[in-house]
């Protein structure tokens, strides 16, 4: 059944920032959780209506996360060298975006940036989706 795991990851990626009940299979990830809650309030009124004001406001929230979460210990299916390599893209990413609104760069730059942001972290979620369906595909396969 290779269709299921395509299908949660499509519902997934459609509805991951939509509110703060998505990502229930990460609930034992407790640093997603933080950043994903901050990447919503910050992505989705960007997303949704091209309000920057949240994103400018909780820049520095999210890089903050983003380095909680990659100096966290990871999930025994995620302690890998491109997980790590990825979170720590993150953390420099969403620290340099921090700079760059502070420094007062463009909306257009600041749109772009956290776009590229929450790719990054649509990746991570990917990943963590997928190592979660191999480790479990039986379980998967019957819900």
């Amino acid at each position: 059944m290779k269709r299921l795991p395509v299908l949660i990851l499509s519902a997934v990626v459609l509805f991951s920032c939509s509110s703060k009940e998505k990502h229930e299979e990460s609930s034992d990830w407790k640093e997603l959780d933080a950043f994903h809650k901050i990447m919503a309030k910050a992505y989705h009124p960007l997303k949704d209506s091209g309000n920057l004001d949240p994103t400018k406001q909780l820049i520095n929230q999210l890089a903050d996360e983003a380095e909680k979460w990659s100096n966290a210990a990871l999930p025994d299916n995620m302690n890998t060298p491109e997980v790590k390599a990825r979170l720590q893209k993150l953390k420099t990413d969403s620290r340099a975006l921090a700079n760059e609104v502070h420094e007062g760069a463009s909306d257009d730059q600041i749109k772009d940036q956290m776009i590229k942001l929450h790719d990054q972290f649509h990746e991570i979620i990917k990943a963590w989706i997928h190592n979660d369906d191999e480790e479990g595909e039986d379980e998967h396969e019957h819900q």
